[in-house]
């Protein structure tokens, strides 16, 4: 098959502070430094638009770091350039990533009117200890501010990070965070349920090696992480992938390209790409990158086809209607059930995948094991 669509990401590495689980290539920078990264991104940007992408965008995704916490004016520019040097499809999804306390109605105002017309929240918790125990800067007041300012700019398209494995989280707290965000007016159109992971390097990491992180045991984990999807769809959310939940119609394009296999271009500090079979990965050095933007680069593979029927089924997999056979052949000229059978036959006698309507996904206990079976397509 034939992939005639791509996608961009666009990197904003600074942020009023790193949070103490987070491993993002972010940092905070004074006004000068953003101005010349904003400079050297545009710069790139260009040459992207008018040198390696050969067609139209249906998806751009701006995270970070936090973008907003840039002047309204550096992201109308940054929006400026994309749209000067890219074609977007009439109905492309454009999202930025927001930190509560970072915006206020005017900024909000100012990204929609310049093309963003989805905003992503990381709010993790509806609880302020649990905010403060991960090293948040906002408050969940903080948040329903801004929030409403997104709702009165006109964003109707909100998704809305929650984060369980909290330091000292419950399943009460917990339940009471899925059911609060549930219950905004109006509803967020998207929310990604997702477990703290402890990310080597972080404070966390240090904290948990020195005994001193009081995260939920394993069988809180399993409770919270089994509940998630039940509560969630009584609001109705539905499960599409392992962490994301939306309502119909409002799943995450640009994130579904990613487990599709969908071409993506990365701009900014250590963005990385996918085209034409290949892996490119920016430089993580910002002196680097603002200097020369557009040879700052690197490949870092090349994939074979066996390379890319492993990813096929591995990031199709996360999803919950998992993988077409009709489409494996047609993507690599081969069946499905002669390369990956013998996996394939083991896992639906262990009851961990299933095969309906023409599809192979996980079952429920398949989800709950989701790196194991993935595991075996490496």
């Amino acid at each position: 098959m034939m992939i005639t669509k791509s996608e961009l990401y666009i990197h904003i590495p600074f942020c009023v502070r790193k949070c103490l689980y987070c491993d993002f290539l972010s940092f905070n920078a004074d006004e000068k430094t953003k101005e010349k990264y904003i400079d050297a991104l545009c710069e790139e940007l260009m040459f992207i638009g008018k040198e390696r992408c050969k067609t139209s965008l249906s998806s751009v995704f701006i995270g970070g770091g936090t973008p907003s916490v840039l002047p309204a004016d550096q992201m109308v520019r940054v929006m400026d350039c994309v749209k000067e040097n890219f074609t977007l499809d009439h109905d492309a999804e454009v999202t930025m990533e927001c930190n509560p306390g970072t915006v206020d109605e005017e900024k909000m105002k100012a990204y929609f009117a310049c093309g963003i017309n989805r905003i992503s929240f990381g709010l993790q918790s509806v609880h302020d200890d649990e905010l403060k125990k991960l090293g948040r800067i906002h408050t969940y007041e903080d948040f329903l501010k801004s929030y409403e300012a997104a709702v009165k700019a006109g964003f109707t398209n909100i998704n809305v990070d929650l984060m369980s494995d909290i330091p000292g989280q419950s399943v009460d707290s917990w339940t009471k965070t899925l059911r609060t965000v549930c219950e905004l007016k109006p509803s967020p159109a998207h929310i990604s349920a997702y477990s703290l992971i402890v990310e080597e390097g972080t404070p966390f990491a240090e904290m948990a090696d020195e005994g001193k992180l009081d995260i939920p045991d394993e069988d809180t984990d399993r409770e919270m992480y089994h509940m998630t999807s039940g509560i969630l769809s009584e609001y109705g959310y539905g499960r599409y992938e392992i962490s994301n939940y939306a309502k119909k119609g409002r799943e995450c394009r640009h994130n579904l390209g990613y487990w599709t296999g969908v071409t993506y271009y990365g701009a900014g500090l250590g963005a990385a790409s996918y085209y034409e079979g290949c892996r490119f990965t920016n430089t993580s050095e910002l002196s680097v990158y603002m200097d020369d933007p557009i040879d700052s680069f690197k490949l870092d593979e090349k994939l074979t086809n066996a390379d890319k029927m492993s990813e096929f089924m591995i990031l199709g997999l996360r999803l919950t209607k998992g993988v077409d056979p009709a489409e494996f052949k047609e993507r690599f000229c081969r069946d499905l059930s002669g390369v990956y059978g013998r996996e394939i036959e083991r896992f639906k006698a262990e009851g961990l995948l299933i095969e309906e309507n023409g599809r192979i996904h996980l079952t429920e206990k398949g989800l709950d094991l989701a790196n194991h079976v993935m595991q075996a397509f490496i």
